[in-house]
């Protein structure tokens, strides 16, 4: 379906995902995966239903898209294979056409940590840190393939029960903010294992390869553009009750523990009130400061497209990226804030958004 030296693999099945027959793949005709750093990933795959009849097309009749069938999407670059999302399929739609060929179906699904959001449940945890519940609501989709990653934590609920009224993704999403921390799935190299991270948001770690823009044959973009938002950035303004003087004491952020990526951060323009916040001792008020200061501090942002086979390798979100060609100001490093893949028979084409603190390069 790719170019030479690109190929793409699609596994379907109802728990352990096989290779789709061929009749399914000859009749792929686009994929688009969407990958973003605070939102669950998600899929679309666009089929064509050829010249039988709407209700005799084998891609329907023989149920390889029936919710919640698991879906596989692997990109192999070279001899590389790269795992674009692991998932589950949601809904299907059927467009049919008068003309014959061009009727079409389209199946769309999210990745795996559906899974953890499709049960609420009102659950009780007794003598445990917070890291300590998501390992034990995590060991629950073990059968999936769910290996939990999760960064020790020491904090515990003052009368030493921690209550769930919620699914178990918004229940471990909700432990994750109350320690500054994100959660996330992503695929591993093995199909049909994924990594449950519970931990620090990593902005850590070798760049990828650079993209290249205005620099000739060494070019691999076909598009890049920036807005910087002097609004953006945010100095938080918190303020606990003293238990014995009953006055208020003024809280500071912990300094951002994110390494720099620009040489001239944005100055923060405005400032919010926290409230609901007078309860808190100061070590977690001054945590829920930095949560709110590092949130928002990002005021370059940067959308762009790129050739995966000029680039050489696939582009992948959560992760940095160095960045050459687009002038002095917005040189140099970005976080990859999000990732989508456009795959079609001999395209493969990622649309990203790139982030960072200010302008300039470091070094």
């Amino acid at each position: 379906m790719l170019e030479q030296g690109l190929r793409l693999q699609l596994l379907i099945g109802p728990s352990i995902p096989v290779p789709a027959p061929f009749a399914v793949v000859d009749a792929l005709t686009q994929v688009v995966v969407r990958n973003h750093d605070d939102a669950r990933d998600g899929f679309q795959l666009t089929f064509t239903l050829g010249r039988d009849s709407m209700a005799d097309s084998s891609l329907l009749t023989n149920n390889y898209f029936e919710p919640p069938n698991r879906v596989i999407v692997t990109v192999i670059l070279g001899v590389l294979p790269q795992i674009l999302i692991d998932g589950i399929i949601t809904n299907h739609q059927v467009a049919p056409s008068n003309r014959p060929g061009d009727s079409t179906l389209v199946v769309t699904g999210e990745d795996i940590s559906l899974r953890l959001d499709l049960q609420d449940k009102n659950e009780t945890y007794r003598n445990q840190s917070d890291s300590e519940v998501v390992e034990t609501i995590l060991r629950n989709y073990r059968t999936y393939g769910l290996n939990p990653r999760v960064t020790p934590t020491t904090r515990r609920q003052a009368e030493g029960v921690t209550t769930q009224q919620a699914t178990d993704l918004e229940f471990i999403q909700d432990l994750a903010g109350r320690n500054a921390f994100v959660f996330y799935v992503e695929p591993t190299t093995i199909p049909g294992q994924v990594t449950a991270y519970w931990g620090s948001d990593r902005q850590t770690g070798s760049p990828q390869p650079e993209l290249r823009m205005n620099m000739g044959p060494s070019t691999n973009l076909e598009s890049l553009s920036f807005a910087f938002d002097a609004l953006a950035p945010t100095t938080p303004s918190v303020a606990i009750l003293d238990p014995n003087s009953r006055q208020q004491v003024p809280v500071r952020e912990r300094p951002d523990p994110r390494l720099p990526l620009a040489r001239q951060r944005a100055t923060a323009l405005r400032t919010t009130v926290l409230r609901d916040v007078a309860q808190l001792d100061q070590s977690e008020a001054s945590l829920v400061a930095s949560t709110l200061a590092s949130d928002n501090a990002d005021a370059v942002t940067g959308t762009g497209t790129v050739d995966v086979v000029r680039y050489g390798q696939i582009l992948r979100a959560r992760k940095l990226v160095n960045l050459l060609g687009a002038g002095r100001g917005f040189d140099g490093q970005y976080y990859v804030k999000q990732v989508t893949h456009t795959i079609k028979r001999g395209e493969y084409k990622q649309d990203f958004s790139l982030k960072r603190e200010g302008r300039g390069r470091l070094g």
